[in-house]
């Protein structure tokens, strides 16, 4: 499976930014895809993740409010919207994805249960 994400930029507080992501390959009909992030000098940190069994979506506490993910079930695309972007959002989101959902909500802010990961793009929201 591939990801390719794109829509990063340089925007101001308070602003919006979308990024999308595509997923090409073998993908499943169950696929799992989703975002983290990494500022510099930081662990990657869990998003949002959308799970296309039921159209379920979980967010990080940290974006709940402001932050949107979508998905396309046809065409293997996942979306996040962002609202009212902090400086604290700025980093490198990378997209990433799973073949099938998991056993609970709980495992998906663990970056070790996604097998397949999208080079970056680089968001920065200046003060």
């Amino acid at each position: 499976v591939q990801l390719v994400e794109s829509g990063g930029g340089l925007v101001q507080a308070g602003d919006s930014l979308r990024l999308s992501c595509a997923a090409s390959g073998q993908t499943s009909n169950e696929i799992v895809m989703g975002w983290f992030r990494q500022a510099t000098g930081k662990e990657r940190e869990f998003v949002a993740v959308f799970i296309r069994r039921g159209g379920r979506t979980i967010y990080a506490d940290s974006v709940k409010g402001r932050f949107t993910i979508s998905g396309d079930r046809i065409k293997n695309t996942v979306s996040l919207e962002m609202n009212s972007l902090k400086p604290e959002d700025t980093a490198v989101y990378y997209c990433t994805a799973r073949a099938r959902p998991l056993a609970g909500s709980w495992y998906y802010s663990d970056s070790s249960m996604y097998p397949y990961w999208g080079q970056g793009t680089l968001v920065t929201v200046s003060s």
